[in-house]
């Protein structure tokens, strides 16, 4: 027989699901999450953040950003290596098969590089879900693990449940078995991103581990009810509120509306993927007036977050260049 997790549907659960289908409708319309890099960067580095504050890391946004960009924080050595695995991994994440094992293990080792011995594999112990100094869940055996998460992909693979759905049953099943031996919330969150990328891209860029951040307490508590009753319904519930809010948020951000001027796109499309000078550039797109090119070419596409600097501490240097943005697109 094959497995089938326990899960009740209910009328709110329906409502929430038409809510962010309704949402995602109007977001898809404008289009406007494909073609704003700036956005997809800023709402990467507050998943980052979020998830590893989730973890007790102590980095800020800020701090996570400089990081990001290649600068030197000051703060605890495993909080920074967290921070830079986390980048690395999601730099990759949306390549990968979101029903592969193998993608999950090779996810999981960038993840924990240089922070678990067991990185890459499945835990050869027992572990359990904390709140601070709460037990909230003691996880199954390790000699169990494997089987387990066989049979959670096989029926995520094959289940023809809404993917808004599977996704928070996966994430929850996922949490119960807790597999690894560290990093199982990150992983659980983040595998959950790559089910409903699968199923529409612009939950890639969504930084669901903001709200789940800010409802910490509730998060554990529900999951803590869920362990009790055999059923993950009610956390069904609380991670499509959560993803209903993302959306809204989203949808209301005034970014997410900007869209590329035509110069802009002629910048963009001249440049290519090497560091260019002002004059350089200038020369790409035809330009000769300096003024001209700096406030219609350059400051709007470094405003939408589509080129930087090769050397942002020093905006005025001589050797001063500028390059495209990649990894987001």
């Amino acid at each position: 027989m094959s497995y089938k997790p326990p899960f009740t549907i209910t009328e709110k659960t329906v409502t929430l699901v038409a809510d962010i289908m309704e949402i995602i409708t109007r977001i898809s319309i404008t289009d406007s999450v494909e073609i704003n890099p700036k956005l997809r960067r800023d709402n990467r580095i507050k998943t980052i953040q979020a998830s590893l504050a989730i973890e007790n890391n102590s980095l800020s946004v800020d701090q996570v950003t400089a990081i990001v960009n290649g600068r030197r924080v000051l703060g605890p050595g495993q909080d920074i290596r967290e921070v830079k695995n986390a980048y690395e991994v999601y730099e990759v994440l949306l390549e990968f098969n979101p029903y592969d094992i193998n993608a999950l293990l090779k996810a999981h080792k960038i993840l924990m590089m240089d922070i678990t011995k067991e990185s890459g594999a499945f835990r050869s112990g027992g572990v359990g879900v904390f709140a601070k100094e709460q037990l909230v869940h003691l996880a199954p055996p390790a000699h169990l693990v494997p089987e387990q998460i066989h049979a959670l992909f096989d029926w995520a693979k094959g289940s023809e449940v809404h993917p808004l759905i599977k996704s928070c049953v996966f994430h929850y099943e996922f949490e119960f078995i807790h597999p690894f031996a560290d990093g199982n919330g990150r992983m659980g969150r983040m595998w959950q991103t790559l089910i409903l990328y699968n199923w529409k891209n612009m939950f890639g860029w969504l930084p669901v581990e903001t709200l789940i951040k800010e409802r910490q307490k509730e998060y554990y508590k529900v999951l803590g009810i869920c362990d009790k009753e055999a059923d993950s319904g009610k956390f069904i519930d609380f991670l499509l509120q959560a993803l209903c809010d993302a959306l809204i948020e989203l949808e209301n951000t005034e970014q997410a509306t900007v869209q590329v001027t035509e110069q802009v796109g002629v910048l963009l499309n001249a440049m290519g993927n090497k560091p260019l000078s002002t004059n350089e550039m200038m020369e790409a797109v035809g330009i000769k007036h300096r003024p001209t090119f700096r406030d219609n070419y350059l400051k709007p596409a470094m405003n939408l977050g589509f080129i930087e600097m090769t050397i942002a501490d020093k905006p005025n240097s001589s050797k001063q260049k500028y390059i495209k943005i990649r990894g987001l697109m």
